[in-house]
């Protein structure tokens, strides 16, 4: 299987984020994700250090780098897209594809200013209308949630946006001299008989309660009943106990950057 996975065209997807970058490596043909890797956004990460990330993760899959044949970035943050696109020039022989407005995305988009749009939360939208249709609410849980709504027309029309659950708790534990970092899990109880117990609830059940209470805000401003699609660190933990959470998608902003691909090349 190795030797048929080599000879195959790759598709390489990269979605930057603020906190986490995740690479996807996809067979153009299948349309199988074949690997994914996860590290952190390191803003000075030179061309040849982002190529050192890659290599390993194409060689444990048997993949040769010259048979990556397309790259699409999806980034928040310009100075990696910069650095990467190099990375896929220099190394790769490719010409990087970063998501835009100005591309052909197969989304209409009904907002006032779509520039300000963050190209993850138009890549959530595509990927989450292709598999389950419209109307429909995407939440990806990153240094900040992103509650991102595509009406019953198919229609981009906004969202929400919250700190992430991360963010919420480096604030707090940094500010109160006797709290402490705590794992991010579900308590079994809403009312702590430990500090550690204390925050999980007041962090993880609060965010719950925020979540639920966004989704049936949003939901009553639309029409038609909509599916809500999860995504991003931590959002199984929320899927798993919410009735209004339809799915949870590990993988749905790098199938979105693959939608994005196959659209554009044909």
């Amino acid at each position: 299987m190795s030797k048929r996975l080599g000879a195959m065209h790759m598709l390489l997807v990269v979605d930057v984020g603020n906190t986490n970058t995740v690479l996807g490596v996809y067979d153009r043909r299948t349309r199988r994700l074949v690997a994914t890797a996860r590290m952190s956004t390191r803003r000075d990460r030179m061309p040849d250090e982002w190529y050192a990330i890659l290599a390993p993760v194409l060689s444990s899959v048997d993949i040769d780098p010259r048979r990556i044949s397309a790259m699409v970035i999806s980034s928040v943050v310009p100075n990696v897209t910069r650095w990467l696109s190099a990375m896929g020039r220099e190394r790769l022989g490719v010409e990087p594809v970063v998501v835009g407005i100005e591309l052909d995305l197969g989304i209409a988009i009904d907002y006032p200013n779509p520039a300000e749009i963050g190209a993850d939360r138009l890549v959530n939208s595509i990927a989450a209308l292709h598999k389950y249709g419209a109307p429909l609410i995407a939440i990806d849980f990153g240094t900040a949630i992103n509650f991102d709504i595509v009406d019953h027309r198919g229609a981009y029309i906004g969202g929400a946006l919250a700190p992430g659950l991360v963010v919420a708790l480096d604030a707090m534990v940094s500010r109160a001299a006797r709290l402490f970092t705590v794992e991010l899990a579900m308590p079994t109880t809403v009312i702590g008989t430990t500090t550690a117990h204390a925050i999980q609830s007041g962090v993880v059940l609060g965010y719950l309660s925020l979540i639920e209470g966004m989704i049936v805000r949003i939901r009553d401003e639309m029409k038609g009943d909509p599916k809500v699609i999860i995504t991003g660190g931590y959002g199984d933990i929320f899927a798993e106990v919410s009735p209004l959470i339809h799915a949870f998608e590990p993988d749905l902003t790098i199938e979105g950057l693959r939608l994005i691909h196959e659209r554009l090349e044909t």
